[in-house]
């Protein structure tokens, strides 16, 4: 019994001195526990007032852009009206002064005969004044020369014709000069400035998407006023906060690729719209920033036979001899992308010519129409791997555009199991028609190279 019980005391005291252990060690996890919790917290409250921060500048921008516009606004609508009092004050003192000179000139033309008619009367009456006190002087003398100075005086008085007298033209006769007025200008005047000029809270255009293109950005543009008909959209772009805005497109399309950007470069851009049958345009829309990162295509210098633009994006066959395809300066052109070219001038077919994407530089070859590469002929005919599809595109014209869009769909073994291949989903496009085919390359290839190939001189062609 009495090992019994120390054997018992011996397990009691082990487990008292296990219990306070265990005990600590999972306070210990708790508060670990507990301070990872406190990290989450501490994190996500870090996280949350960043948000916030950000919707506070966000609000802040809105708020100025408000405050900005309305400030822009009113002096706009100052000037404006400032310019239109200064222009009808100018329009009105114009036309008084030419209604001035048109009274002067009716009273000066017809004064002038009454002026004469007035000279003629007062020499008359001088006339007959000194006739009368000569013959007044004749019958009052006595002397003996009475009678030589009364035929004298007779014969004087009968050369001047006291019976005739000048016409003297009545009141009715004569201009009586009057001003006419058209009170009703006034009422016209007041209808047409009542409704001239509308406040509107936000422009009835907007942009709507910025999309990189190598070398370009696409932009993107919409009609957010549905009561807004629209003739002509314009777009304009500069670098960011550099120089004046430039005209990109005047037109009828909403959306528009400017070219010419430079790389890893911001630029802003705005649209404004001109309602159908209306000259003046609308406000601008709120400007965007767009960049590209993506290098411009550029084609290959160096190729006797063409010559090219100083940005290297646009090629022209001259006439030196060539048996080369001119490719693009390195392999810019990758799956997901868009490859356009449009065909600035046109020169005479030839059934080598082509235009296209290849997997390499092949300088031996004087067509793209072989292995390895996809490419469109002027005719509209269309070339996998060197041979010729059924389904075509419409003839190449000036001005014509040639899209390639491609897609990786697979990796797989090839029929006759030969060994891998890469199949890719290429649709190829001009003017309101495309042909989609899947085109198979037996080795994995990331990017590829564009060129074109023309026999006869004249073909301009640009690439974007």
């Amino acid at each position: 019994m009495p090992g019994f019980v120390g054997g018992a005391a011996g397990d009691a005291g082990s487990c008292s001195r296990a219990g306070p252990f265990h005990r600590a060690e999972m306070e210990e996890a708790e508060v670990e526990r507990l301070i990872e919790e406190a990290r989450e917290s501490i994190e996500a409250a870090i996280t949350y007032r960043r948000e916030l921060q950000h919707r506070l500048r966000g609000l802040s921008q809105a708020r100025d852009q408000i405050k900005e516009s309305a400030a822009q606004t009113r002096e706009t609508l100052r000037q404006h009206f400032q310019d239109m009092k200064n222009a009808v004050s100018k329009m009105l003192d114009e036309r008084l002064a030419i209604l001035l000179q048109q009274v002067d000139t009716v009273e000066h033309e017809n004064i002038k005969p009454l002026d004469d008619c007035q000279k003629l009367l007062e020499h008359g009456v001088s006339t007959a004044e000194d006739l009368l006190r000569e013959g007044e002087v004749v019958v009052s003398d006595k002397t003996g020369k009475d009678h030589q100075n009364l035929c004298h005086f007779t014969n004087k008085a009968f050369h001047i014709q006291l019976d005739s007298l000048p016409e003297v033209p009545s009141l009715v006769e004569v201009p009586c000069l009057s001003a006419q007025l058209d009170d009703t200008l006034l009422s016209v005047a007041r209808d047409q400035i009542f409704s001239h000029g509308a406040v509107a809270s936000r422009p009835p255009v907007q942009i709507e998407e910025l999309i990189e293109r190598p070398g370009g950005i696409l932009v993107k543009w919409c009609k957010v006023d549905d009561e807004f008909v629209v003739q002509d959209y314009r777009l304009q772009y500069r670098r960011h906060n550099s120089g004046h805005f430039e005209d990109a497109y005047v037109g009828p399309e909403c959306e528009f690729m400017v070219l010419q950007i430079d790389p890893n470069v911001d630029y802003q851009f705005r649209v404004c719209a001109r309602g159908d049958g209306r000259q003046e345009w609308s406000p601008w829309s709120v400007p965007q920033i767009g960049h590209t990162c993506l290098i411009p295509h550029e084609w290959n210098p160096g190729l006797e036979g063409y010559s090219l633009s100083s940005r290297r994006n646009i090629a022209l066959r001259n006439d030196s001899p060539c048996q080369s395809v001119l490719y693009s300066k390195s392999a810019t052109y990758f799956p997901g992308q868009t490859l356009t070219f449009r065909v600035e001038t046109t020169g005479q077919p030839d059934k080598r010519d082509s235009i296209g994407v290849c997997v390499e530089k092949n300088d031996g070859c004087d067509s793209l129409q072989r292995d390895k590469a996809v490419c469109v002929s002027p005719s509209g005919a269309v070339y996998v791997n060197g041979k010729e599809m059924t389904n075509q595109l419409p003839p190449v014209s000036p001005g014509s555009t040639i899209t390639f869009d491609m897609e990786i769909v697979s990796l797989g073994p090839t029929n006759n199991n030969e060994g891998p291949h890469h199949r890719r989903r290429v649709t190829i496009s001009s003017g309101n028609r495309e042909v989609v085919f899947d085109w198979l390359l037996e080795q994995s290839c990331g990017t590829l190279y564009f060129g074109c190939s023309f026999v006869y001189p004249s073909w301009k062609v640009l690439v974007f």
